[in-house]
């Protein structure tokens, strides 16, 4: 199966040759590289252009946010499995693709786990998400997979939607609970880290965004009309058990 790895960036030049390179060392053939960039006004392209006989299409042009920028590389994906890498993060070695295409064989998709890392030593593990295996109702109970460890395959965003724009920060939540809560898409996991995230992400970085966060959770649920009970309270209470974890 042809898998397709979306990248998005926006003045990234301080880490998207990490995620390039991770992307570009995976041992599985078949991967359809896509970089969407807001137009970048560092070095970002200037990188990217560096590793273009390995990608197999570079957008650069002004986007509405993050997850217009998500869409954008959805839609031009022609791989069966589509996989979303951000500039900030990398791969954790180069097998993540073969084993999630593995993983994902008989389900619509599969998710893993994920290290914290510090952004200026991605070998230094601040916190550790082991998502678990999934069981219906979690999601009640302020559960999510890692979406950096999200792969699904395409037909799933045709017959269910893309990210909404609508949101600020949660679209991703919203997308994996629109899936795999509310229409109920087969999803396996894959028990090892795949991904290196970088500290500082949009919805962490301070307490103001993440009761933003917070309230965009609820939002989410809403616009699928769900009611999400506690779930968005529980759903931060969750990640506390990660601080304790700083093994890969």
């Amino acid at each position: 199966m042809k898998v397709s790895i979306v990248t998005i960036c926006f003045n990234s030049a301080e880490t998207i040759r990490a995620a390039l390179q991770s992307v570009i060392a995976q041992s599985y053939s078949d991967i359809e590289y896509i970089i969407v960039d807001g137009k970048s006004k560092d070095n970002t392209l200037s990188i990217v252009n560096e590793y273009k006989s390995n990608i197999a299409k570079i957008i650069s042009e002004e986007d509405d946010g993050i997850y217009d920028a998500m869409n954008k590389g959805v839609k031009e994906a022609t791989g069966e499995i589509i996989g979303i890498l951000n500039s900030d993060d990398l791969y954790a070695n180069e097998h993540v693709v073969s084993n999630m295409v593995k993983a994902i064989s008989d389900a619509d998709a599969v998710y893993a786990d994920l290290v914290y890392v510090r952004r200026e030593d991605t070998s230094q593990v601040t916190r550790t998400w082991r998502a678990g295996i999934y069981k219906k109702g979690l999601f009640k109970k302020g559960w999510m997979p890692p979406h950096p460890t999200f792969f699904v395959k395409k037909a799933c965003y045709d017959n269910y939607g893309y990210y909404s724009t609508e949101l600020n920060s949660s679209a991703d939540y919203e997308l994996m609970l629109r899936l795999i809560h509310k229409h109920e898409i087969s999803v396996n996991y894959f028990p090892e880290t795949i991904v290196k995230m970088r500290v500082g992400g949009q919805s962490t970085v301070s307490i103001k965004n993440r009761l933003a966060a917070n309230k965009e959770d609820r939002r989410a649920w809403e616009m699928n009309g769900l009611q999400p009970g506690i779930a968005t309270i529980r759903k931060p209470l969750s990640k506390l058990s990660q601080f304790l974890r700083k093994q890969v």
